[in-house]
Formats: structure tokens, C-alpha cells, sequence
């Protein structure tokens, strides 16, 4: 069944297709693309490409099945209610865990490549220091509006074409290194490298389920959805050929900083400053977004008795989950003090997918008159989230498989004892 809102709570601002698509894509373009292509080339070698194409494929697959629960469950905690309404309380909790754990790995993912654009060698204290000031900023409730979000996008695409034509322009670029005849990375090597490049994708989200009433969601939501998505994969695709093809599988997949030494590799030094630049806010603005959603989640979680109910209580005047946010902080601080940038996108690629899994499999529960997706739409998304979870590399899934399945263990434990109590 639907879960009703009342007139009170609905935003009294009105989207259109082209607000929802900038939503999504803002969303989207943000640390991954200054980071996520350095491990994912470790993995994919000169099929990067293909490699991207997959994740775009998933994503897409993936946010049409959310666009079609959110127009039943319009809450914003997505998988949670989701998994909630139309799987069993387990399986919701498990969705907003693994989304919790997700979102704390892209936190110290997007910090680590601030950091690593902004003060490289001294990745670890930098990040470490900006996840601190921003979780404090997001506390005492500094947000990033739609306005501001859609700044921050024109400047990280502006950022992207420079160093793309820098590429073009320079004459460093090798048609060899784009060649697939070369050596087959193999089936864990290409869908790997595609779980991690999902990890670009992860905001898509903004787009299937977005913020504020949107004009006729029948046709703007999954058009959003598909302009998003396919102008995202496009700025994506064109950053992924560039790079590849002037630094090369080899040299791509041991930069920390990769647009950096593309404008390097391509002969013009002097851009260099303004590619770290650009990175290291667009990494500063998604990291400062990412933490009030993972923080709502957290606290929504906590007044369902999912988790503690202390994150849930502890409210600034404004409403702010402060307890929430400074504990998601603390997550991702731990994870920036024991994992690198690459490890960190492999934590929350994982978690996203675990989300996702479930998200996809509470659309296959839909009925025939709840605009329930096309079969192949779920399926696709449901398989593919889990083909690519299980090619991440082996002893971080695991790490992360331990930890969900931790999280859900304890869920269980206390439902237990709970209803022996009662």
C-alpha cells in the first residue's frame, strides 16, 4: 500500500523535466569522476569504456525501478521504506544499513580526493580535517541549496571540458591505448572495474525519487531520469577516453590525482591549478550535500527502532539530526584513518549495490496498477547490482558483507530479546 502524506508536508515549489534532470546530474558529477577512474582502470585496463558503459547500464536500470517505487512510497529514505512496505522489516532495515554504510565509505571517499587534488601528500590530515569542519557545518545546519548545486555543476562540467580539450589540443593522446585487442582483463577485471565506477552514478537517486513536487512525475520523472543518466555517462565517457588515451591503462591506474596528470600529460601545466581546483570543490560541495541525506536516513532509522533511538531524539532548534550527523562523521573518519581512495570507493560502491539489490527487488513486488517496471528493467537492475557487488575485489566485499550482515545480526538480536521481554 502507498504510505499517505498529507497537503502539509508537500514542498510548495514546483520542478519541471529540465530541474529534476540539472537535481540528477548535480547529484551524480561530483568526486567520482576525479577519482573513480584511477582504480577502475587498475581492474579494466583499455576496457574502461565498456567498463563504464555497464555501470551507466545498471544505474539506469536501477533508478527506474526507484522512480517507480518513489511515486508509491514518496518518503525520502528510499530502499528503507522500500524494502520496509514490500519485502519485511528485515530486509528495510538491511537497505538503510547498507546505505548507511555506503554513504560513510563516500564520505571518506570524496574527502580523500579533495585531499589528494588539494594537498597531495598529505591526503589523510586533509580529509580527516574536512570531514570534521563539514559534518560541524552540516550540524549547525549549512546546506547546500539547489541554486548552489547547480553552480557547483556548471563549474566541475566547465573543469571537465577544460581538461577534455587539454587532451584533445595537446598531442599526447595515443590511439594505441584505446585498442581492445590487447590482453582480456577478464570477467572480474571488467565487472569490477564496473562496480566501482557505479559508484559515480550513485546520485541518480536525485533524479527517480527527487525533492519537491515535481509537474506531471508520469512523464518528467523518467525523462529526468533518462537525460540525467545519459548526459552524465556522456561527460563521463568523454573525461574516461581522454585520460585513458593520453595517460594510458597503466599510468591512469597509479594516478592519485588523474584529470591532474591528464592537463600535465597533454602539455599544458598552467591548467593544472584549475583542474585541482575544480576538484577539490566539486568533492567539498558533494561531501557537504551527501551528509544531511545519510543523517535524515540515520535518524529515521533510529525512530523506527531500527537503530538506537538516541540519533533520532537529539535535534537541533532547526530540526537537524546533530547526534546523526556527528556519528556519520565519525564513521567516515575512521575509514579515512584505515582506507585509501581506492578502498573507500570499493566500501561504498558495495553498499550502494547492496541498496540497490534491495531496491530492485521491492520493484518486482509492485502490482500490475502501481506502474510496477518492466520485468527485464528490474531483473537487469536486481542481477546486475549483484554480478557487480561480487566482482569488487574479493577481502573488501567481505570486509563489507561482514559488516552489513553485522549490522542485520544485531537488528535481529534485539527484536528478539524485545519480543521476550514484552
Amino acid at each position: 500500500m502507498p504510505t499517505p502524506t498529507g497537503p502539509q508536508a508537500r514542498p510548495a515549489r514546483v520542478r519541471g523535466t529540465a530541474g529534476v534532470t540539472a537535481a540528477g546530474a548535480a547529484a551524480m558529477i561530483g568526486a567520482g569522476v576525479f577519482a573513480a577512474f584511477a582504480p577502475a582502470a587498475a581492474g579494466a585496463g583499455p576496457w574502461l569504456p565498456v567498463a563504464l558503459l555497464l555501470a551507466a547500464a545498471v544505474a539506469y536500470c536501477n533508478a527506474t525501478c526507484s522512480a517507480r517505487l518513489a511515486a508509491r512510497h514518496p518518503e525520502p529514505e528510499g530502499a528503507y521504506v522500500w524494502g520496509r512496505e514490500r519485502l519485511g522489516e528485515l530486509w528495510g532495515h538491511t537497505a538503510g544499513w547498507s546505505f548507511l554504510v555506503g554513504k560513510a565509505a563516500s564520505c571518506a571517499a570524496m574527502a580523500l580526493t579533495f585531499a589528494s587534488y588539494a594537498a597531495p601528500g598529505w591526503e589523510r590530515p586533509v580529509a580527516a580535517a574536512a570531514v570534521a569542519t563539514l559534518t560541524v557545518l552540516n550540524m549547525i545546519g549549512l546546506r547546500v541549496t539547489d541554486r548552489a548545486a547547480k553552480v557547483l555543476l556548471a563549474a566541475t562540467v566547465a573543469v571537465l571540458a577544460v581538461a577534455v580539450a587539454a587532451a584533445a589540443a595537446g598531442g599526447a593522446a595515443e590511439a594505441r591505448h584505446l585498442s581492445l585487442s590487447g590482453a582480456w582483463p577478464g570477467s572480474f577485471g571488467l565487472l569490477g572495474a564496473a562496480g566501482m565506477l557505479f559508484f559515480a552514478f550513485t546520485g541518480y537517486s536525485r533524479a527517480a525519487a527527487p525533492d519537491g513536487e515535481v509537474r506531471d512525475p508520469r512523464t518528467t520523472v523518467p525523462r529526468a531520469v533518462a537525460l540525467s543518466i545519459g548526459g552524465v555517462l556522456a561527460v563521463y565517457m568523454a573525461v574516461c577516453l581522454a585520460a585513458l588515451a593520453v595517460l594510458g591503462p597503466e599510468r591512469l591506474a597509479d594516478s592519485a590525482a588523474p584529470l591532474v596528470d591528464l592537463v600535465l600529460a597533454s602539455g599544458r601545466p598552467g591548467l593544472a591549478p584549475v583542474v585541482a581546483a575544480g576538484a577539490a570543490l566539486a568533492s567539498l560541495g558533494a561531501l557537504l550535500a551527501l551528509l544531511p541525506r545519510a543523517s535524515r536516513t540515520a535518524a529515521e532509522m533510529a525512530g523506527g527502532g531500527d537503530l538506537p533511538r538516541a540519533p533520532a531524539a537529539a535535534r537541533t532548534g532547526r530540526g537537524t539530526p546533530y547526534l546523526a550527523e556527528a556519528l556519520l562523521g565519525a564513521a567516515a573518519l575512521v575509514l579515512i584513518l584505515v582506507a585509501d581512495t581506492a578502498s573507500a570507493i570499493v566500501f561504498a560502491a558495495l553498499g550502494a549495490l547492496v541498496y540497490s539489490t534491495i531496491a530492485n527487488a521491492s520493484a518486482l513486488r509492485l502490482g500490475p496498477d502501481e506502474n510496477r517496471p518492466p520485468l527485464l528493467i528490474a531483473l537487469g537492475g536486481l542481477g546486475g547490482c549483484v554480478v557487480l557487488a561480487l566482482s569488487l575485489p574479493l577481502p573488501l566485499v567481505a570486509a563489507g558483507l561482514a559488516v552489513i550482515a553485522a549490522g542485520a545480526l544485531v537488528w535481529l538480536l534485539v527484536r528478539a530479546l524485545d519480543a521476550r521481554g514484552g
